[in-house]
């Protein structure tokens, strides 16, 4: 859970994701990433005094992109679980997500899936569709959604994929597709309850637009991604085999 200045939700969240998890029956640990907050969200974490929830914390503000690799390095399971912190977007079956996970490399939330249930502001829907319409034209992956805020995944497969994004910031899970359909890894996309109030600023939106043609240059003109896959193929060892 990359977290940024969210002390006055992270202790929801947190209790949010534990009501999610627990009805499974799988041990699991909350890792939540301080994102060089600027008020107390970490102090609140670690006033849960709860083992159950780790914290991982650095001074600076690096973004979510930055956050998410952050956060990975201390994950010890076999699924790895990106989930927003304000609590804004849950999955309408989280069994359904670790199913998928046994034949898939890849499950991600989709504001587009039929069985979806979406509130936001029309304005937002439609910076939405304008990324979805970009995305598809520079970069080509065909994914109905990259970029709500669920998404899970074999940790064998992030492995492979952490080492090769450069996105830090609101971009980096286009990136993060990217990478996946360029190995060849299974995606597959579920339904999501989805209920966004804030309108993303100006500010964010001109940045993803950067990252968006960052990711361009680099696989369509560079072809960075693609040379650094063909290295890797030649010495990549799994971290830790899951079989």
């Amino acid at each position: 859970m990359p977290a940024y200045n969210e002390a006055l939700v992270i202790a929801k969240s947190i209790r949010n994701v534990k009501k999610m998890f627990h009805p499974l029956g799988m041990d699991y640990e909350i890792i939540v990433v301080d994102d060089g907050s600027t008020d107390a969200t970490g102090l609140i974490i670690e006033d849960l005094n709860d083992r159950g929830v780790k914290l991982v914390h650095y001074s600076n503000n690096k973004g979510k992109g930055h956050a998410f690799k952050a956060g990975f390095q201390e994950a010890t399971g076999e699924f790895t679980f990106l989930i927003d912190s304000d609590s804004e977007i849950r999955p309408r079956n989280l069994a359904s997500f670790i199913r998928a996970l046994r034949t898939a490399d890849i499950a991600i939330g989709s504001k587009k899936h039929p069985a979806s249930r979406v509130r936001t502001p029309a304005v937002r829907k439609i910076l939405s569709a304008s990324v979805r319409v970009l995305v598809k034209m520079c970069i080509g992956i065909k994914f109905s959604d990259s970029q709500a805020g669920f998404k899970s995944a074999r940790s064998s497969s992030v492995y492979r994929i952490i080492p090769l994004m450069s996105v830090k910031r609101y971009a980096f899970d286009i990136e993060f597709l990217t990478i996946a359909s360029l190995l060849g890894l299974r995606v597959v996309e579920l339904p999501i309850e989805i209920e966004l109030n804030v309108i993303a600023s100006p500010r964010r939106i001109l940045r993803t637009l950067i990252d968006i043609l960052g990711i361009t240059y680099r696989l369509r003109l560079r072809r960075w991604y693609q040379k650094n896959i063909i290295d890797m193929s030649n010495t990549y060892k799994p971290i830790i085999d899951w079989r």
